[in-house]
């Protein structure tokens, strides 16, 4: 039976409703600093922690739960007669419900500015000492640390007058998940704070679930998507959806390699992708331009896929839009006739991201799931550096060659590997993504790019084995090649180059996506 509860919270959103009906089931409660104060304020009969341990709240509430007469009380397992006796001789009587909710910590760092100092008294040490206990003895102690929680209580202590063993457990599982994502919190913010090791001995990460999905990758697969806890500045778990069905798994992940495709430009842009791969790319003076540039890309891949552009969407651009089958459109901002126009379509998935070109920060991880194991490295926020460029073929890239150079290496770097990518006044021309080798890719692109190839030019994620994309590229017309370099076979990819009078630059950088 349920005769003392003891309720510490920082969210008191409740709590005085819990505290009246736990008193009407005749439970005597405990209670601290502030939360006292609330109970007491509202007309609950209250007994201050002080009073069951003897020993004053002290150290500016830093010390209040810290003490024998709590844990013990806690910890005692009930038909544990040594345990019964043992309490009864010290004069410690059980407590049978706690009720708390921590310190703040997440809303403390996710404040601007926030102090180192400011998140450290943050840190609550009484609160998750006692969640645990309570949990660890869950047999015979109720625990709460969710609000949402105290209804399904209450509603049992109504009916019988007791909890049932089911859901202490449920509760006492939510406890530990909890406590874990608290202390996660912490030491990330601890090593951000320091900028300490990337890749500590043990690794600890957590998340907050955003959805669950009607499926995953495949209908008999289940998924939910879940985001990090942050202000996720222009990643799409901060985007708002203002239309349509929900988000698929493959629509969020495909949606992801747009975003980080398009966080490349600075100019107006817009990219087109299609099962995480792009098929489309453009830049230009306008969003308008730029979506009829990616969409003349390859209007034939586009259809069913998702359109991302760091600009905000108008009237004309999103007529163009609705003239095709578009899964998903992501922007900044929509002006009101575009969405009007966009909303004509039922199904269409409309996102608003503001910052949608903001930079992903510097030490995020790039992770990859593997059975019984997790692959982890530095986020790949590297392009090339102009001054290591090196023009090794007798003809120089012109400027607007070079220019267009940079801009289909963008395009490959987000391209699975292995990859080409083919462009021309800041457009591709065509794309060959994921291809068991090079020369593949290289003719998947031409013939994408079909007769626009002319005077285009071509990027590889990685360097050319042998000089028979150099052929290929001729005999579509490319005027100029941008590769890592690095191959044994370097030499005979600059000779064909130069036999057929094609400029190349090699970056020095790899970009292989998997």
């Amino acid at each position: 039976m349920l005769k003392r509860a003891l309720i510490s919270v920082s969210d008191k959103k409740g709590i005085v409703e819990m505290a009246k009906r736990l008193q009407k089931n005749g439970v005597e409660i405990i209670s601290t600093g502030g939360t006292a104060k609330t109970l007491k304020d509202a007309g609950v009969e209250v007994v201050n922690i002080s009073d069951i341990t003897g020993f004053p709240e002290c150290l500016d509430g830093r010390v209040k739960t810290l003490h024998p007469k709590v844990h013990a009380g806690l910890l005692a397992i009930r038909d544990n007669k040594e345990h019964m006796r043992q309490i009864g001789e010290l004069g410690i009587e059980p407590i049978d419900l706690v009720v708390i909710n921590l310190y703040p910590f997440k809303q403390t760092i996710l404040k601007d500015d926030v102090r180192l100092e400011e998140a450290i008294e943050n840190i609550d040490i009484g609160g998750p000492t006692m969640l645990r206990a309570a949990a660890k003895n869950y047999r015979d102690v109720t625990v709460i640390v969710d609000p949402a929680d105290y209804d399904t209580v209450l509603d049992e202590l109504d009916k019988s007058g007791e909890v049932s063993q089911d859901t202490r457990f449920n509760l006492a599982r939510k406890v530990f998940e909890h406590t874990s994502h608290y202390d996660t919190l912490i030491a990330k913010y601890l090593n951000d704070e320091i900028r300490g090791d990337m890749f500590p001995q043990t690794l600890s990460l957590t998340y907050e679930k955003m959805q669950e999905m009607r499926y995953g990758e495949n209908p008999h697969q289940k998924a939910a998507f879940y985001k990090e806890v942050g202000k996720n500045t222009g990643c799409l778990a901060a985007a708002e959806q203002l239309h349509g069905k929900e988000l698929s798994y493959n629509n969020i992940n495909d949606t992801n390699g747009a975003l980080e495709l398009l966080k490349e430009f600075d100019m107006p842009t817009v990219v087109a992708v299609k099962h995480a791969n792009p098929c489309g790319v453009a830049s230009a003076d306008t969003i308008y331009q730029a979506y009829l540039g990616a969409y003349k890309a390859d209007p034939v891949s586009i259809f069913g896929g998702i359109v991302a552009a760091n600009g905000e969407i108008d009237e004309e651009t999103a007529k163009e839009i609705n003239k095709i089958f578009i899964e998903i459109v992501i922007a900044p901002s929509f002006t009101k006739e575009a969405l009007e126009i966009l909303k004509q379509k039922k199904n269409i998935r409309i996102l608003k991201l503001d910052n949608i070109s903001s930079k992903i920060p510097e030490g995020t991880y790039d992770m990859k799931k593997v059975a019984g194991g997790l692959l982890v490295q530095s986020y790949n926020g590297e392009l090339l550096n102009m001054e290591d460029l090196k023009y090794v073929t007798e003809k120089k890239p012109t400027e607007s060659e070079l220019s267009d150079l940079i801009f289909a290496m963008k395009v490959v770097k987000h391209t699975k590997s292995n990859g080409i990518a083919l462009a021309k006044n800041k457009r591709t021309v065509g794309v060959g993504p994921g291809q068991a080798n090079r020369i593949m890719a290289c003719n998947i692109a031409i013939k994408t790019g079909e007769k626009k190839t002319k005077n285009a030019v071509l990027a590889s994620d990685a360097f050319f084995p042998f000089p028979d994309c150099v052929e290929a590229a001729a005999a579509a017309g490319i005027t100029a090649i941008i590769q890592p370099g690095g191959s044994i076979k370097d030499q005979e990819s600059i000779d064909e180059c130069n036999k057929h009078g094609i400029s190349m630059v090699f970056t020095g950088m790899r970009h292989f996506k998997h």
